[in-house]
């Protein structure tokens, strides 16, 4: 019998998605379900606006919500230092698909993590993920290749599908088209998923008052 499956969209630059990896890797084990990661690569203009049009307010939240991502690091001895630049991160999002292909995820995935956030990676140079790609046992020639060829298009159609399900962050689980956005959602996506007809008697009380 086939596993259910949870769909969860990242982005190797979001510190709420880094430290959510943890818990949505023990859902395999715990919950038997089966995980498909997908990039959701976060384009920071167009919901946070330039730098010039930031408030006083919107840095405030800002400042908030590293710390506040920083204890839950901090909790799994994970090191998270803020990002020094805004960056544009389809090179490790393409860089997770292709290692997908090859059988390297769960190394790539976890090494781009660990080094982004620890400052040694710089996931917008082709350079610096095709070396993620080399160091864990695959060519960094076939992953450029594949840059360069059919990545642009495999990753834009990804994120169209994306925001059709109404996904507009990171992470989001996406169980039986229920969607769960945060790691403060995993608990209910773990109930959901324990009680998959749950919702629907949810909605059909609601309707029924």
């Amino acid at each position: 019998m086939d596993r259910p499956r949870v769909r969860i969209y990242t982005d190797y630059k979001s510190p709420y998605a880094f430290v959510a990896n943890k818990r949505l890797f023990e859902l395999e084990d715990a919950q038997g379900v089966e995980l498909e990661w997908l990039p959701y690569t976060l384009r920071i203009p167009e919901f946070m606006g330039t730098v010039e049009e930031r408030t006083p307010h919107f840095w405030r939240k800002v400042r908030y919500s590293y710390m506040d991502a920083r204890r839950f690091a901090n909790a799994q001895g994970l090191t998270m230092k803020g990002p020094r630049r805004i960056y544009d991160a389809f090179y490790s999002s393409a860089g997770m698909l292709f290692a997908q292909r090859h059988g390297l995820f769960r190394p790539y995935h976890d090494t781009v993590f660990r080094r982004f956030w620890s400052h040694d990676l710089e996931i917008d140079e082709l350079s610096d993920i095709s070396g993620v790609i080399g160091s864990i046992g695959g060519s960094a020639e076939a992953f450029e290749a594949y840059v360069h060829g059919p990545a642009r298009a495999e990753h834009d159609r990804i994120i169209d599908e994306a925001e059709a399900l109404g996904v507009f962050g990171v992470p989001t689980m996406v169980f039986n088209s229920e969607l769960f956005w945060g790691g403060d959602r995993i608990d209910m996506l773990i109930e959901r998923i324990r009680n998959p007809g749950s919702i629907a008697t949810a909605l059909g009380s609601r309707h029924r008052k």
